[in-house]
């Protein structure tokens, strides 16, 4: 995924344990962020602290963004996943660095996904908040351009790139597509758009 041009990476393990997921943590994150990359771990902001990831994703069933904060270095960022308005302007008001909402089309990586969305909530929740919008879903390629129109920063692509025939080249195609768009959001010391 680095070589493909990713820039945000977001490790999840629901099986793990927390020394498991501490162990593995720690190990992408000497891989990921000596690239300029940013590695999220998702639901533990005590694993991603201990880690030294670039931030902890948690989830409405997780610690809130303040207390993930709490967890974490100065340094370190807080996203938050939203499935509704509703959610989304608590995030927006919240010490959250960044929103994903979704899922935008249906998904089969959760066993049990929130209602879908659509692109149309990306639009309404765009205008609460300057914060970047990471949109979570059912994204694919053919979608991407859609997505950001609306107003996401950002994609969170799971099943598009991990069922290619050849991941790292599906990944380089988002890559692509989405440096051939205007910039709209959070960009790393790189300048690139993260994936």
């Amino acid at each position: 995924m680095l070589a493909a041009g990713v820039r945000l990476l977001q490790w999840r393990d629901k099986q793990a344990g927390a020394r498991e997921l501490l162990h593995k943590s720690r190990g992408l994150a000497e891989i990921i962020c000596p690239q300029g990359a940013l590695l999220f771990v998702n639901d533990r902001p005590d694993v991603a602290h201990l880690a030294s990831a670039s931030g902890v994703h948690v989830g409405q069933h997780d610690l809130n963004a303040e207390q993930a904060r709490a967890a974490l270095s100065k340094e370190q960022l807080v996203g938050v996943s939203t499935h509704n308005l509703e959610q989304f302007a608590a995030a927006a008001a919240s010490a959250a660095d960044y929103i994903a909402i979704g899922p935008i089309f249906a998904t089969r990586t959760k066993a049990n996904p929130d209602p879908v969305v659509g692109a149309q909530l990306i639009l309404r929740a765009r205008s609460l908040t300057t914060k970047p919008i990471v949109a979570i879903g059912g994204i694919t390629l053919e979608r991407a351009p859609e997505i950001i129109a609306a107003g996401a920063d950002s994609l969170a692509v799971i099943s598009d790139i991990l069922l290619a025939r050849d991941p790292a080249a599906r990944a380089g195609q988002y890559v692509a597509a989405l440096e051939k768009l205007p910039p709209v959001g959070i960009q790393n010391d790189s300048g690139a758009r993260p994936n």
